[in-house]
């Protein structure tokens, strides 16, 4: 199977180095600067996982570049692009295809099959901590690298989803395909959203969290809130939920922060709309209180009226 990896930040050429590196041939979708660095130089991944990995010759160009029609294609932008690689999901696949969004806001595969009639838009999430750390460049932290994807009902694409997990097992990456991935997707969500609220409204990183106070509490009440609107929507979610979660960032490494508030900091886009305004869009909905939700939100201009 040959793969296509949309977005070639830290989680998207994560995915691409480690299945390149396992000898899948892979093709990386970038722009900018980034790309420039990839085709002159290759891809160099500092990875806590898999060590010093450096793949000079791998495959980078951008998305007018691919003529081809992919077996696999990761989408790993950010969620406000979500929009603008529409056209290439279209011309880069076919009725083969399986098309595998991995973003951080929830729902993100219902509303790209909404835009892609007839195509194979799964759901799915990631577990990792990676970012760009130079162009061409991509630092992987701690040992979490978990990718988890499926399809709500029954499907025929069983074998492919097959196939993928186990390319990603060889590649050094834990696939998960889930049976209820509705369920599964959120549950992310109840870990990323929390920790990007409370990351961006006490501009700190995991460290704070780790311990006893007021920063790990509001991470706590954040959980309980994104579990309660979960729930209020229909989703059986774990009663443990709270408990694993502050297991995941507790095995954070302390410098870690969320994508969402290092895009802020920036002061360019980013997924607050996705992961904090949309929260609290879906408590008023279903009528569930999330005054942390509420009051990180309207910290960052969100308006109800």
């Amino acid at each position: 199977m040959d793969y296509v990896i949309l977005g070639a930040g830290g989680t998207g050429a994560s995915i691409g180095g480690f299945l390149a590196a396992s000898g899948k041939d892979v093709t990386l979708i970038a722009r900018g600067k980034h790309l420039q660095a990839l085709k002159e130089n290759g891809l160099t991944i500092h990875s806590d996982k898999k060590g010093e990995i450096h793949l000079p010759a791998i495959k980078a160009m951008n998305a007018d570049e691919y003529k081809s029609k992919a077996d696999v294609i990761f989408v790993s932008v950010k969620g406000y692009s979500i929009e603008d690689v529409i056209p290439f999901l279209k011309k880069a696949s076919d009725r083969h295809t399986i098309i595998i969004p991995i973003l951080n806001i929830y729902g993100t595969g219902l509303k790209l099959a909404e835009k892609l009639p007839g195509k194979n838009v799964t759901e799915g999430c990631i577990y990792i901590v990676a970012w760009i750390s130079a162009p061409g460049e991509i630092t992987q932290r701690g040992n979490i690298f978990r990718v988890v994807y499926g399809t709500r009902g029954e499907t025929n694409l069983k074998t492919q989803l097959d196939q993928i997990a186990t390319d990603l097992l060889t590649a050094g990456i834990t696939p998960v395909v889930s049976q209820n991935i509705a369920v599964d997707t959120y549950r992310k969500f109840t870990f990323v959203s929390p920790m990007a609220a409370a990351g961006a409204y006490y501009d700190i990183t995991a460290a704070a969290m780790q311990k006893d106070g007021r920063e790990r509490m509001t991470f706590i009440e954040l959980v309980k809130e994104a579990i309660s609107v979960g729930k209020a929507a229909g989703l059986q979610l774990d009663d443990n939920l709270v408990e694993k979660n502050l297991a995941i960032l507790d095995a954070l490494t302390p410098e870690t922060t969320a994508s969402m508030q290092k895009d802020l900091k920036k002061g360019g886009n980013s997924e607050i709309d996705g992961l904090i305004f949309e929260v609290v869009r879906m408590a008023r909905k279903y009528r569930v209180p999330v005054s942390w939700y509420i009051k990180i939100a309207e910290k960052f201009g969100f308006s109800e009226k």
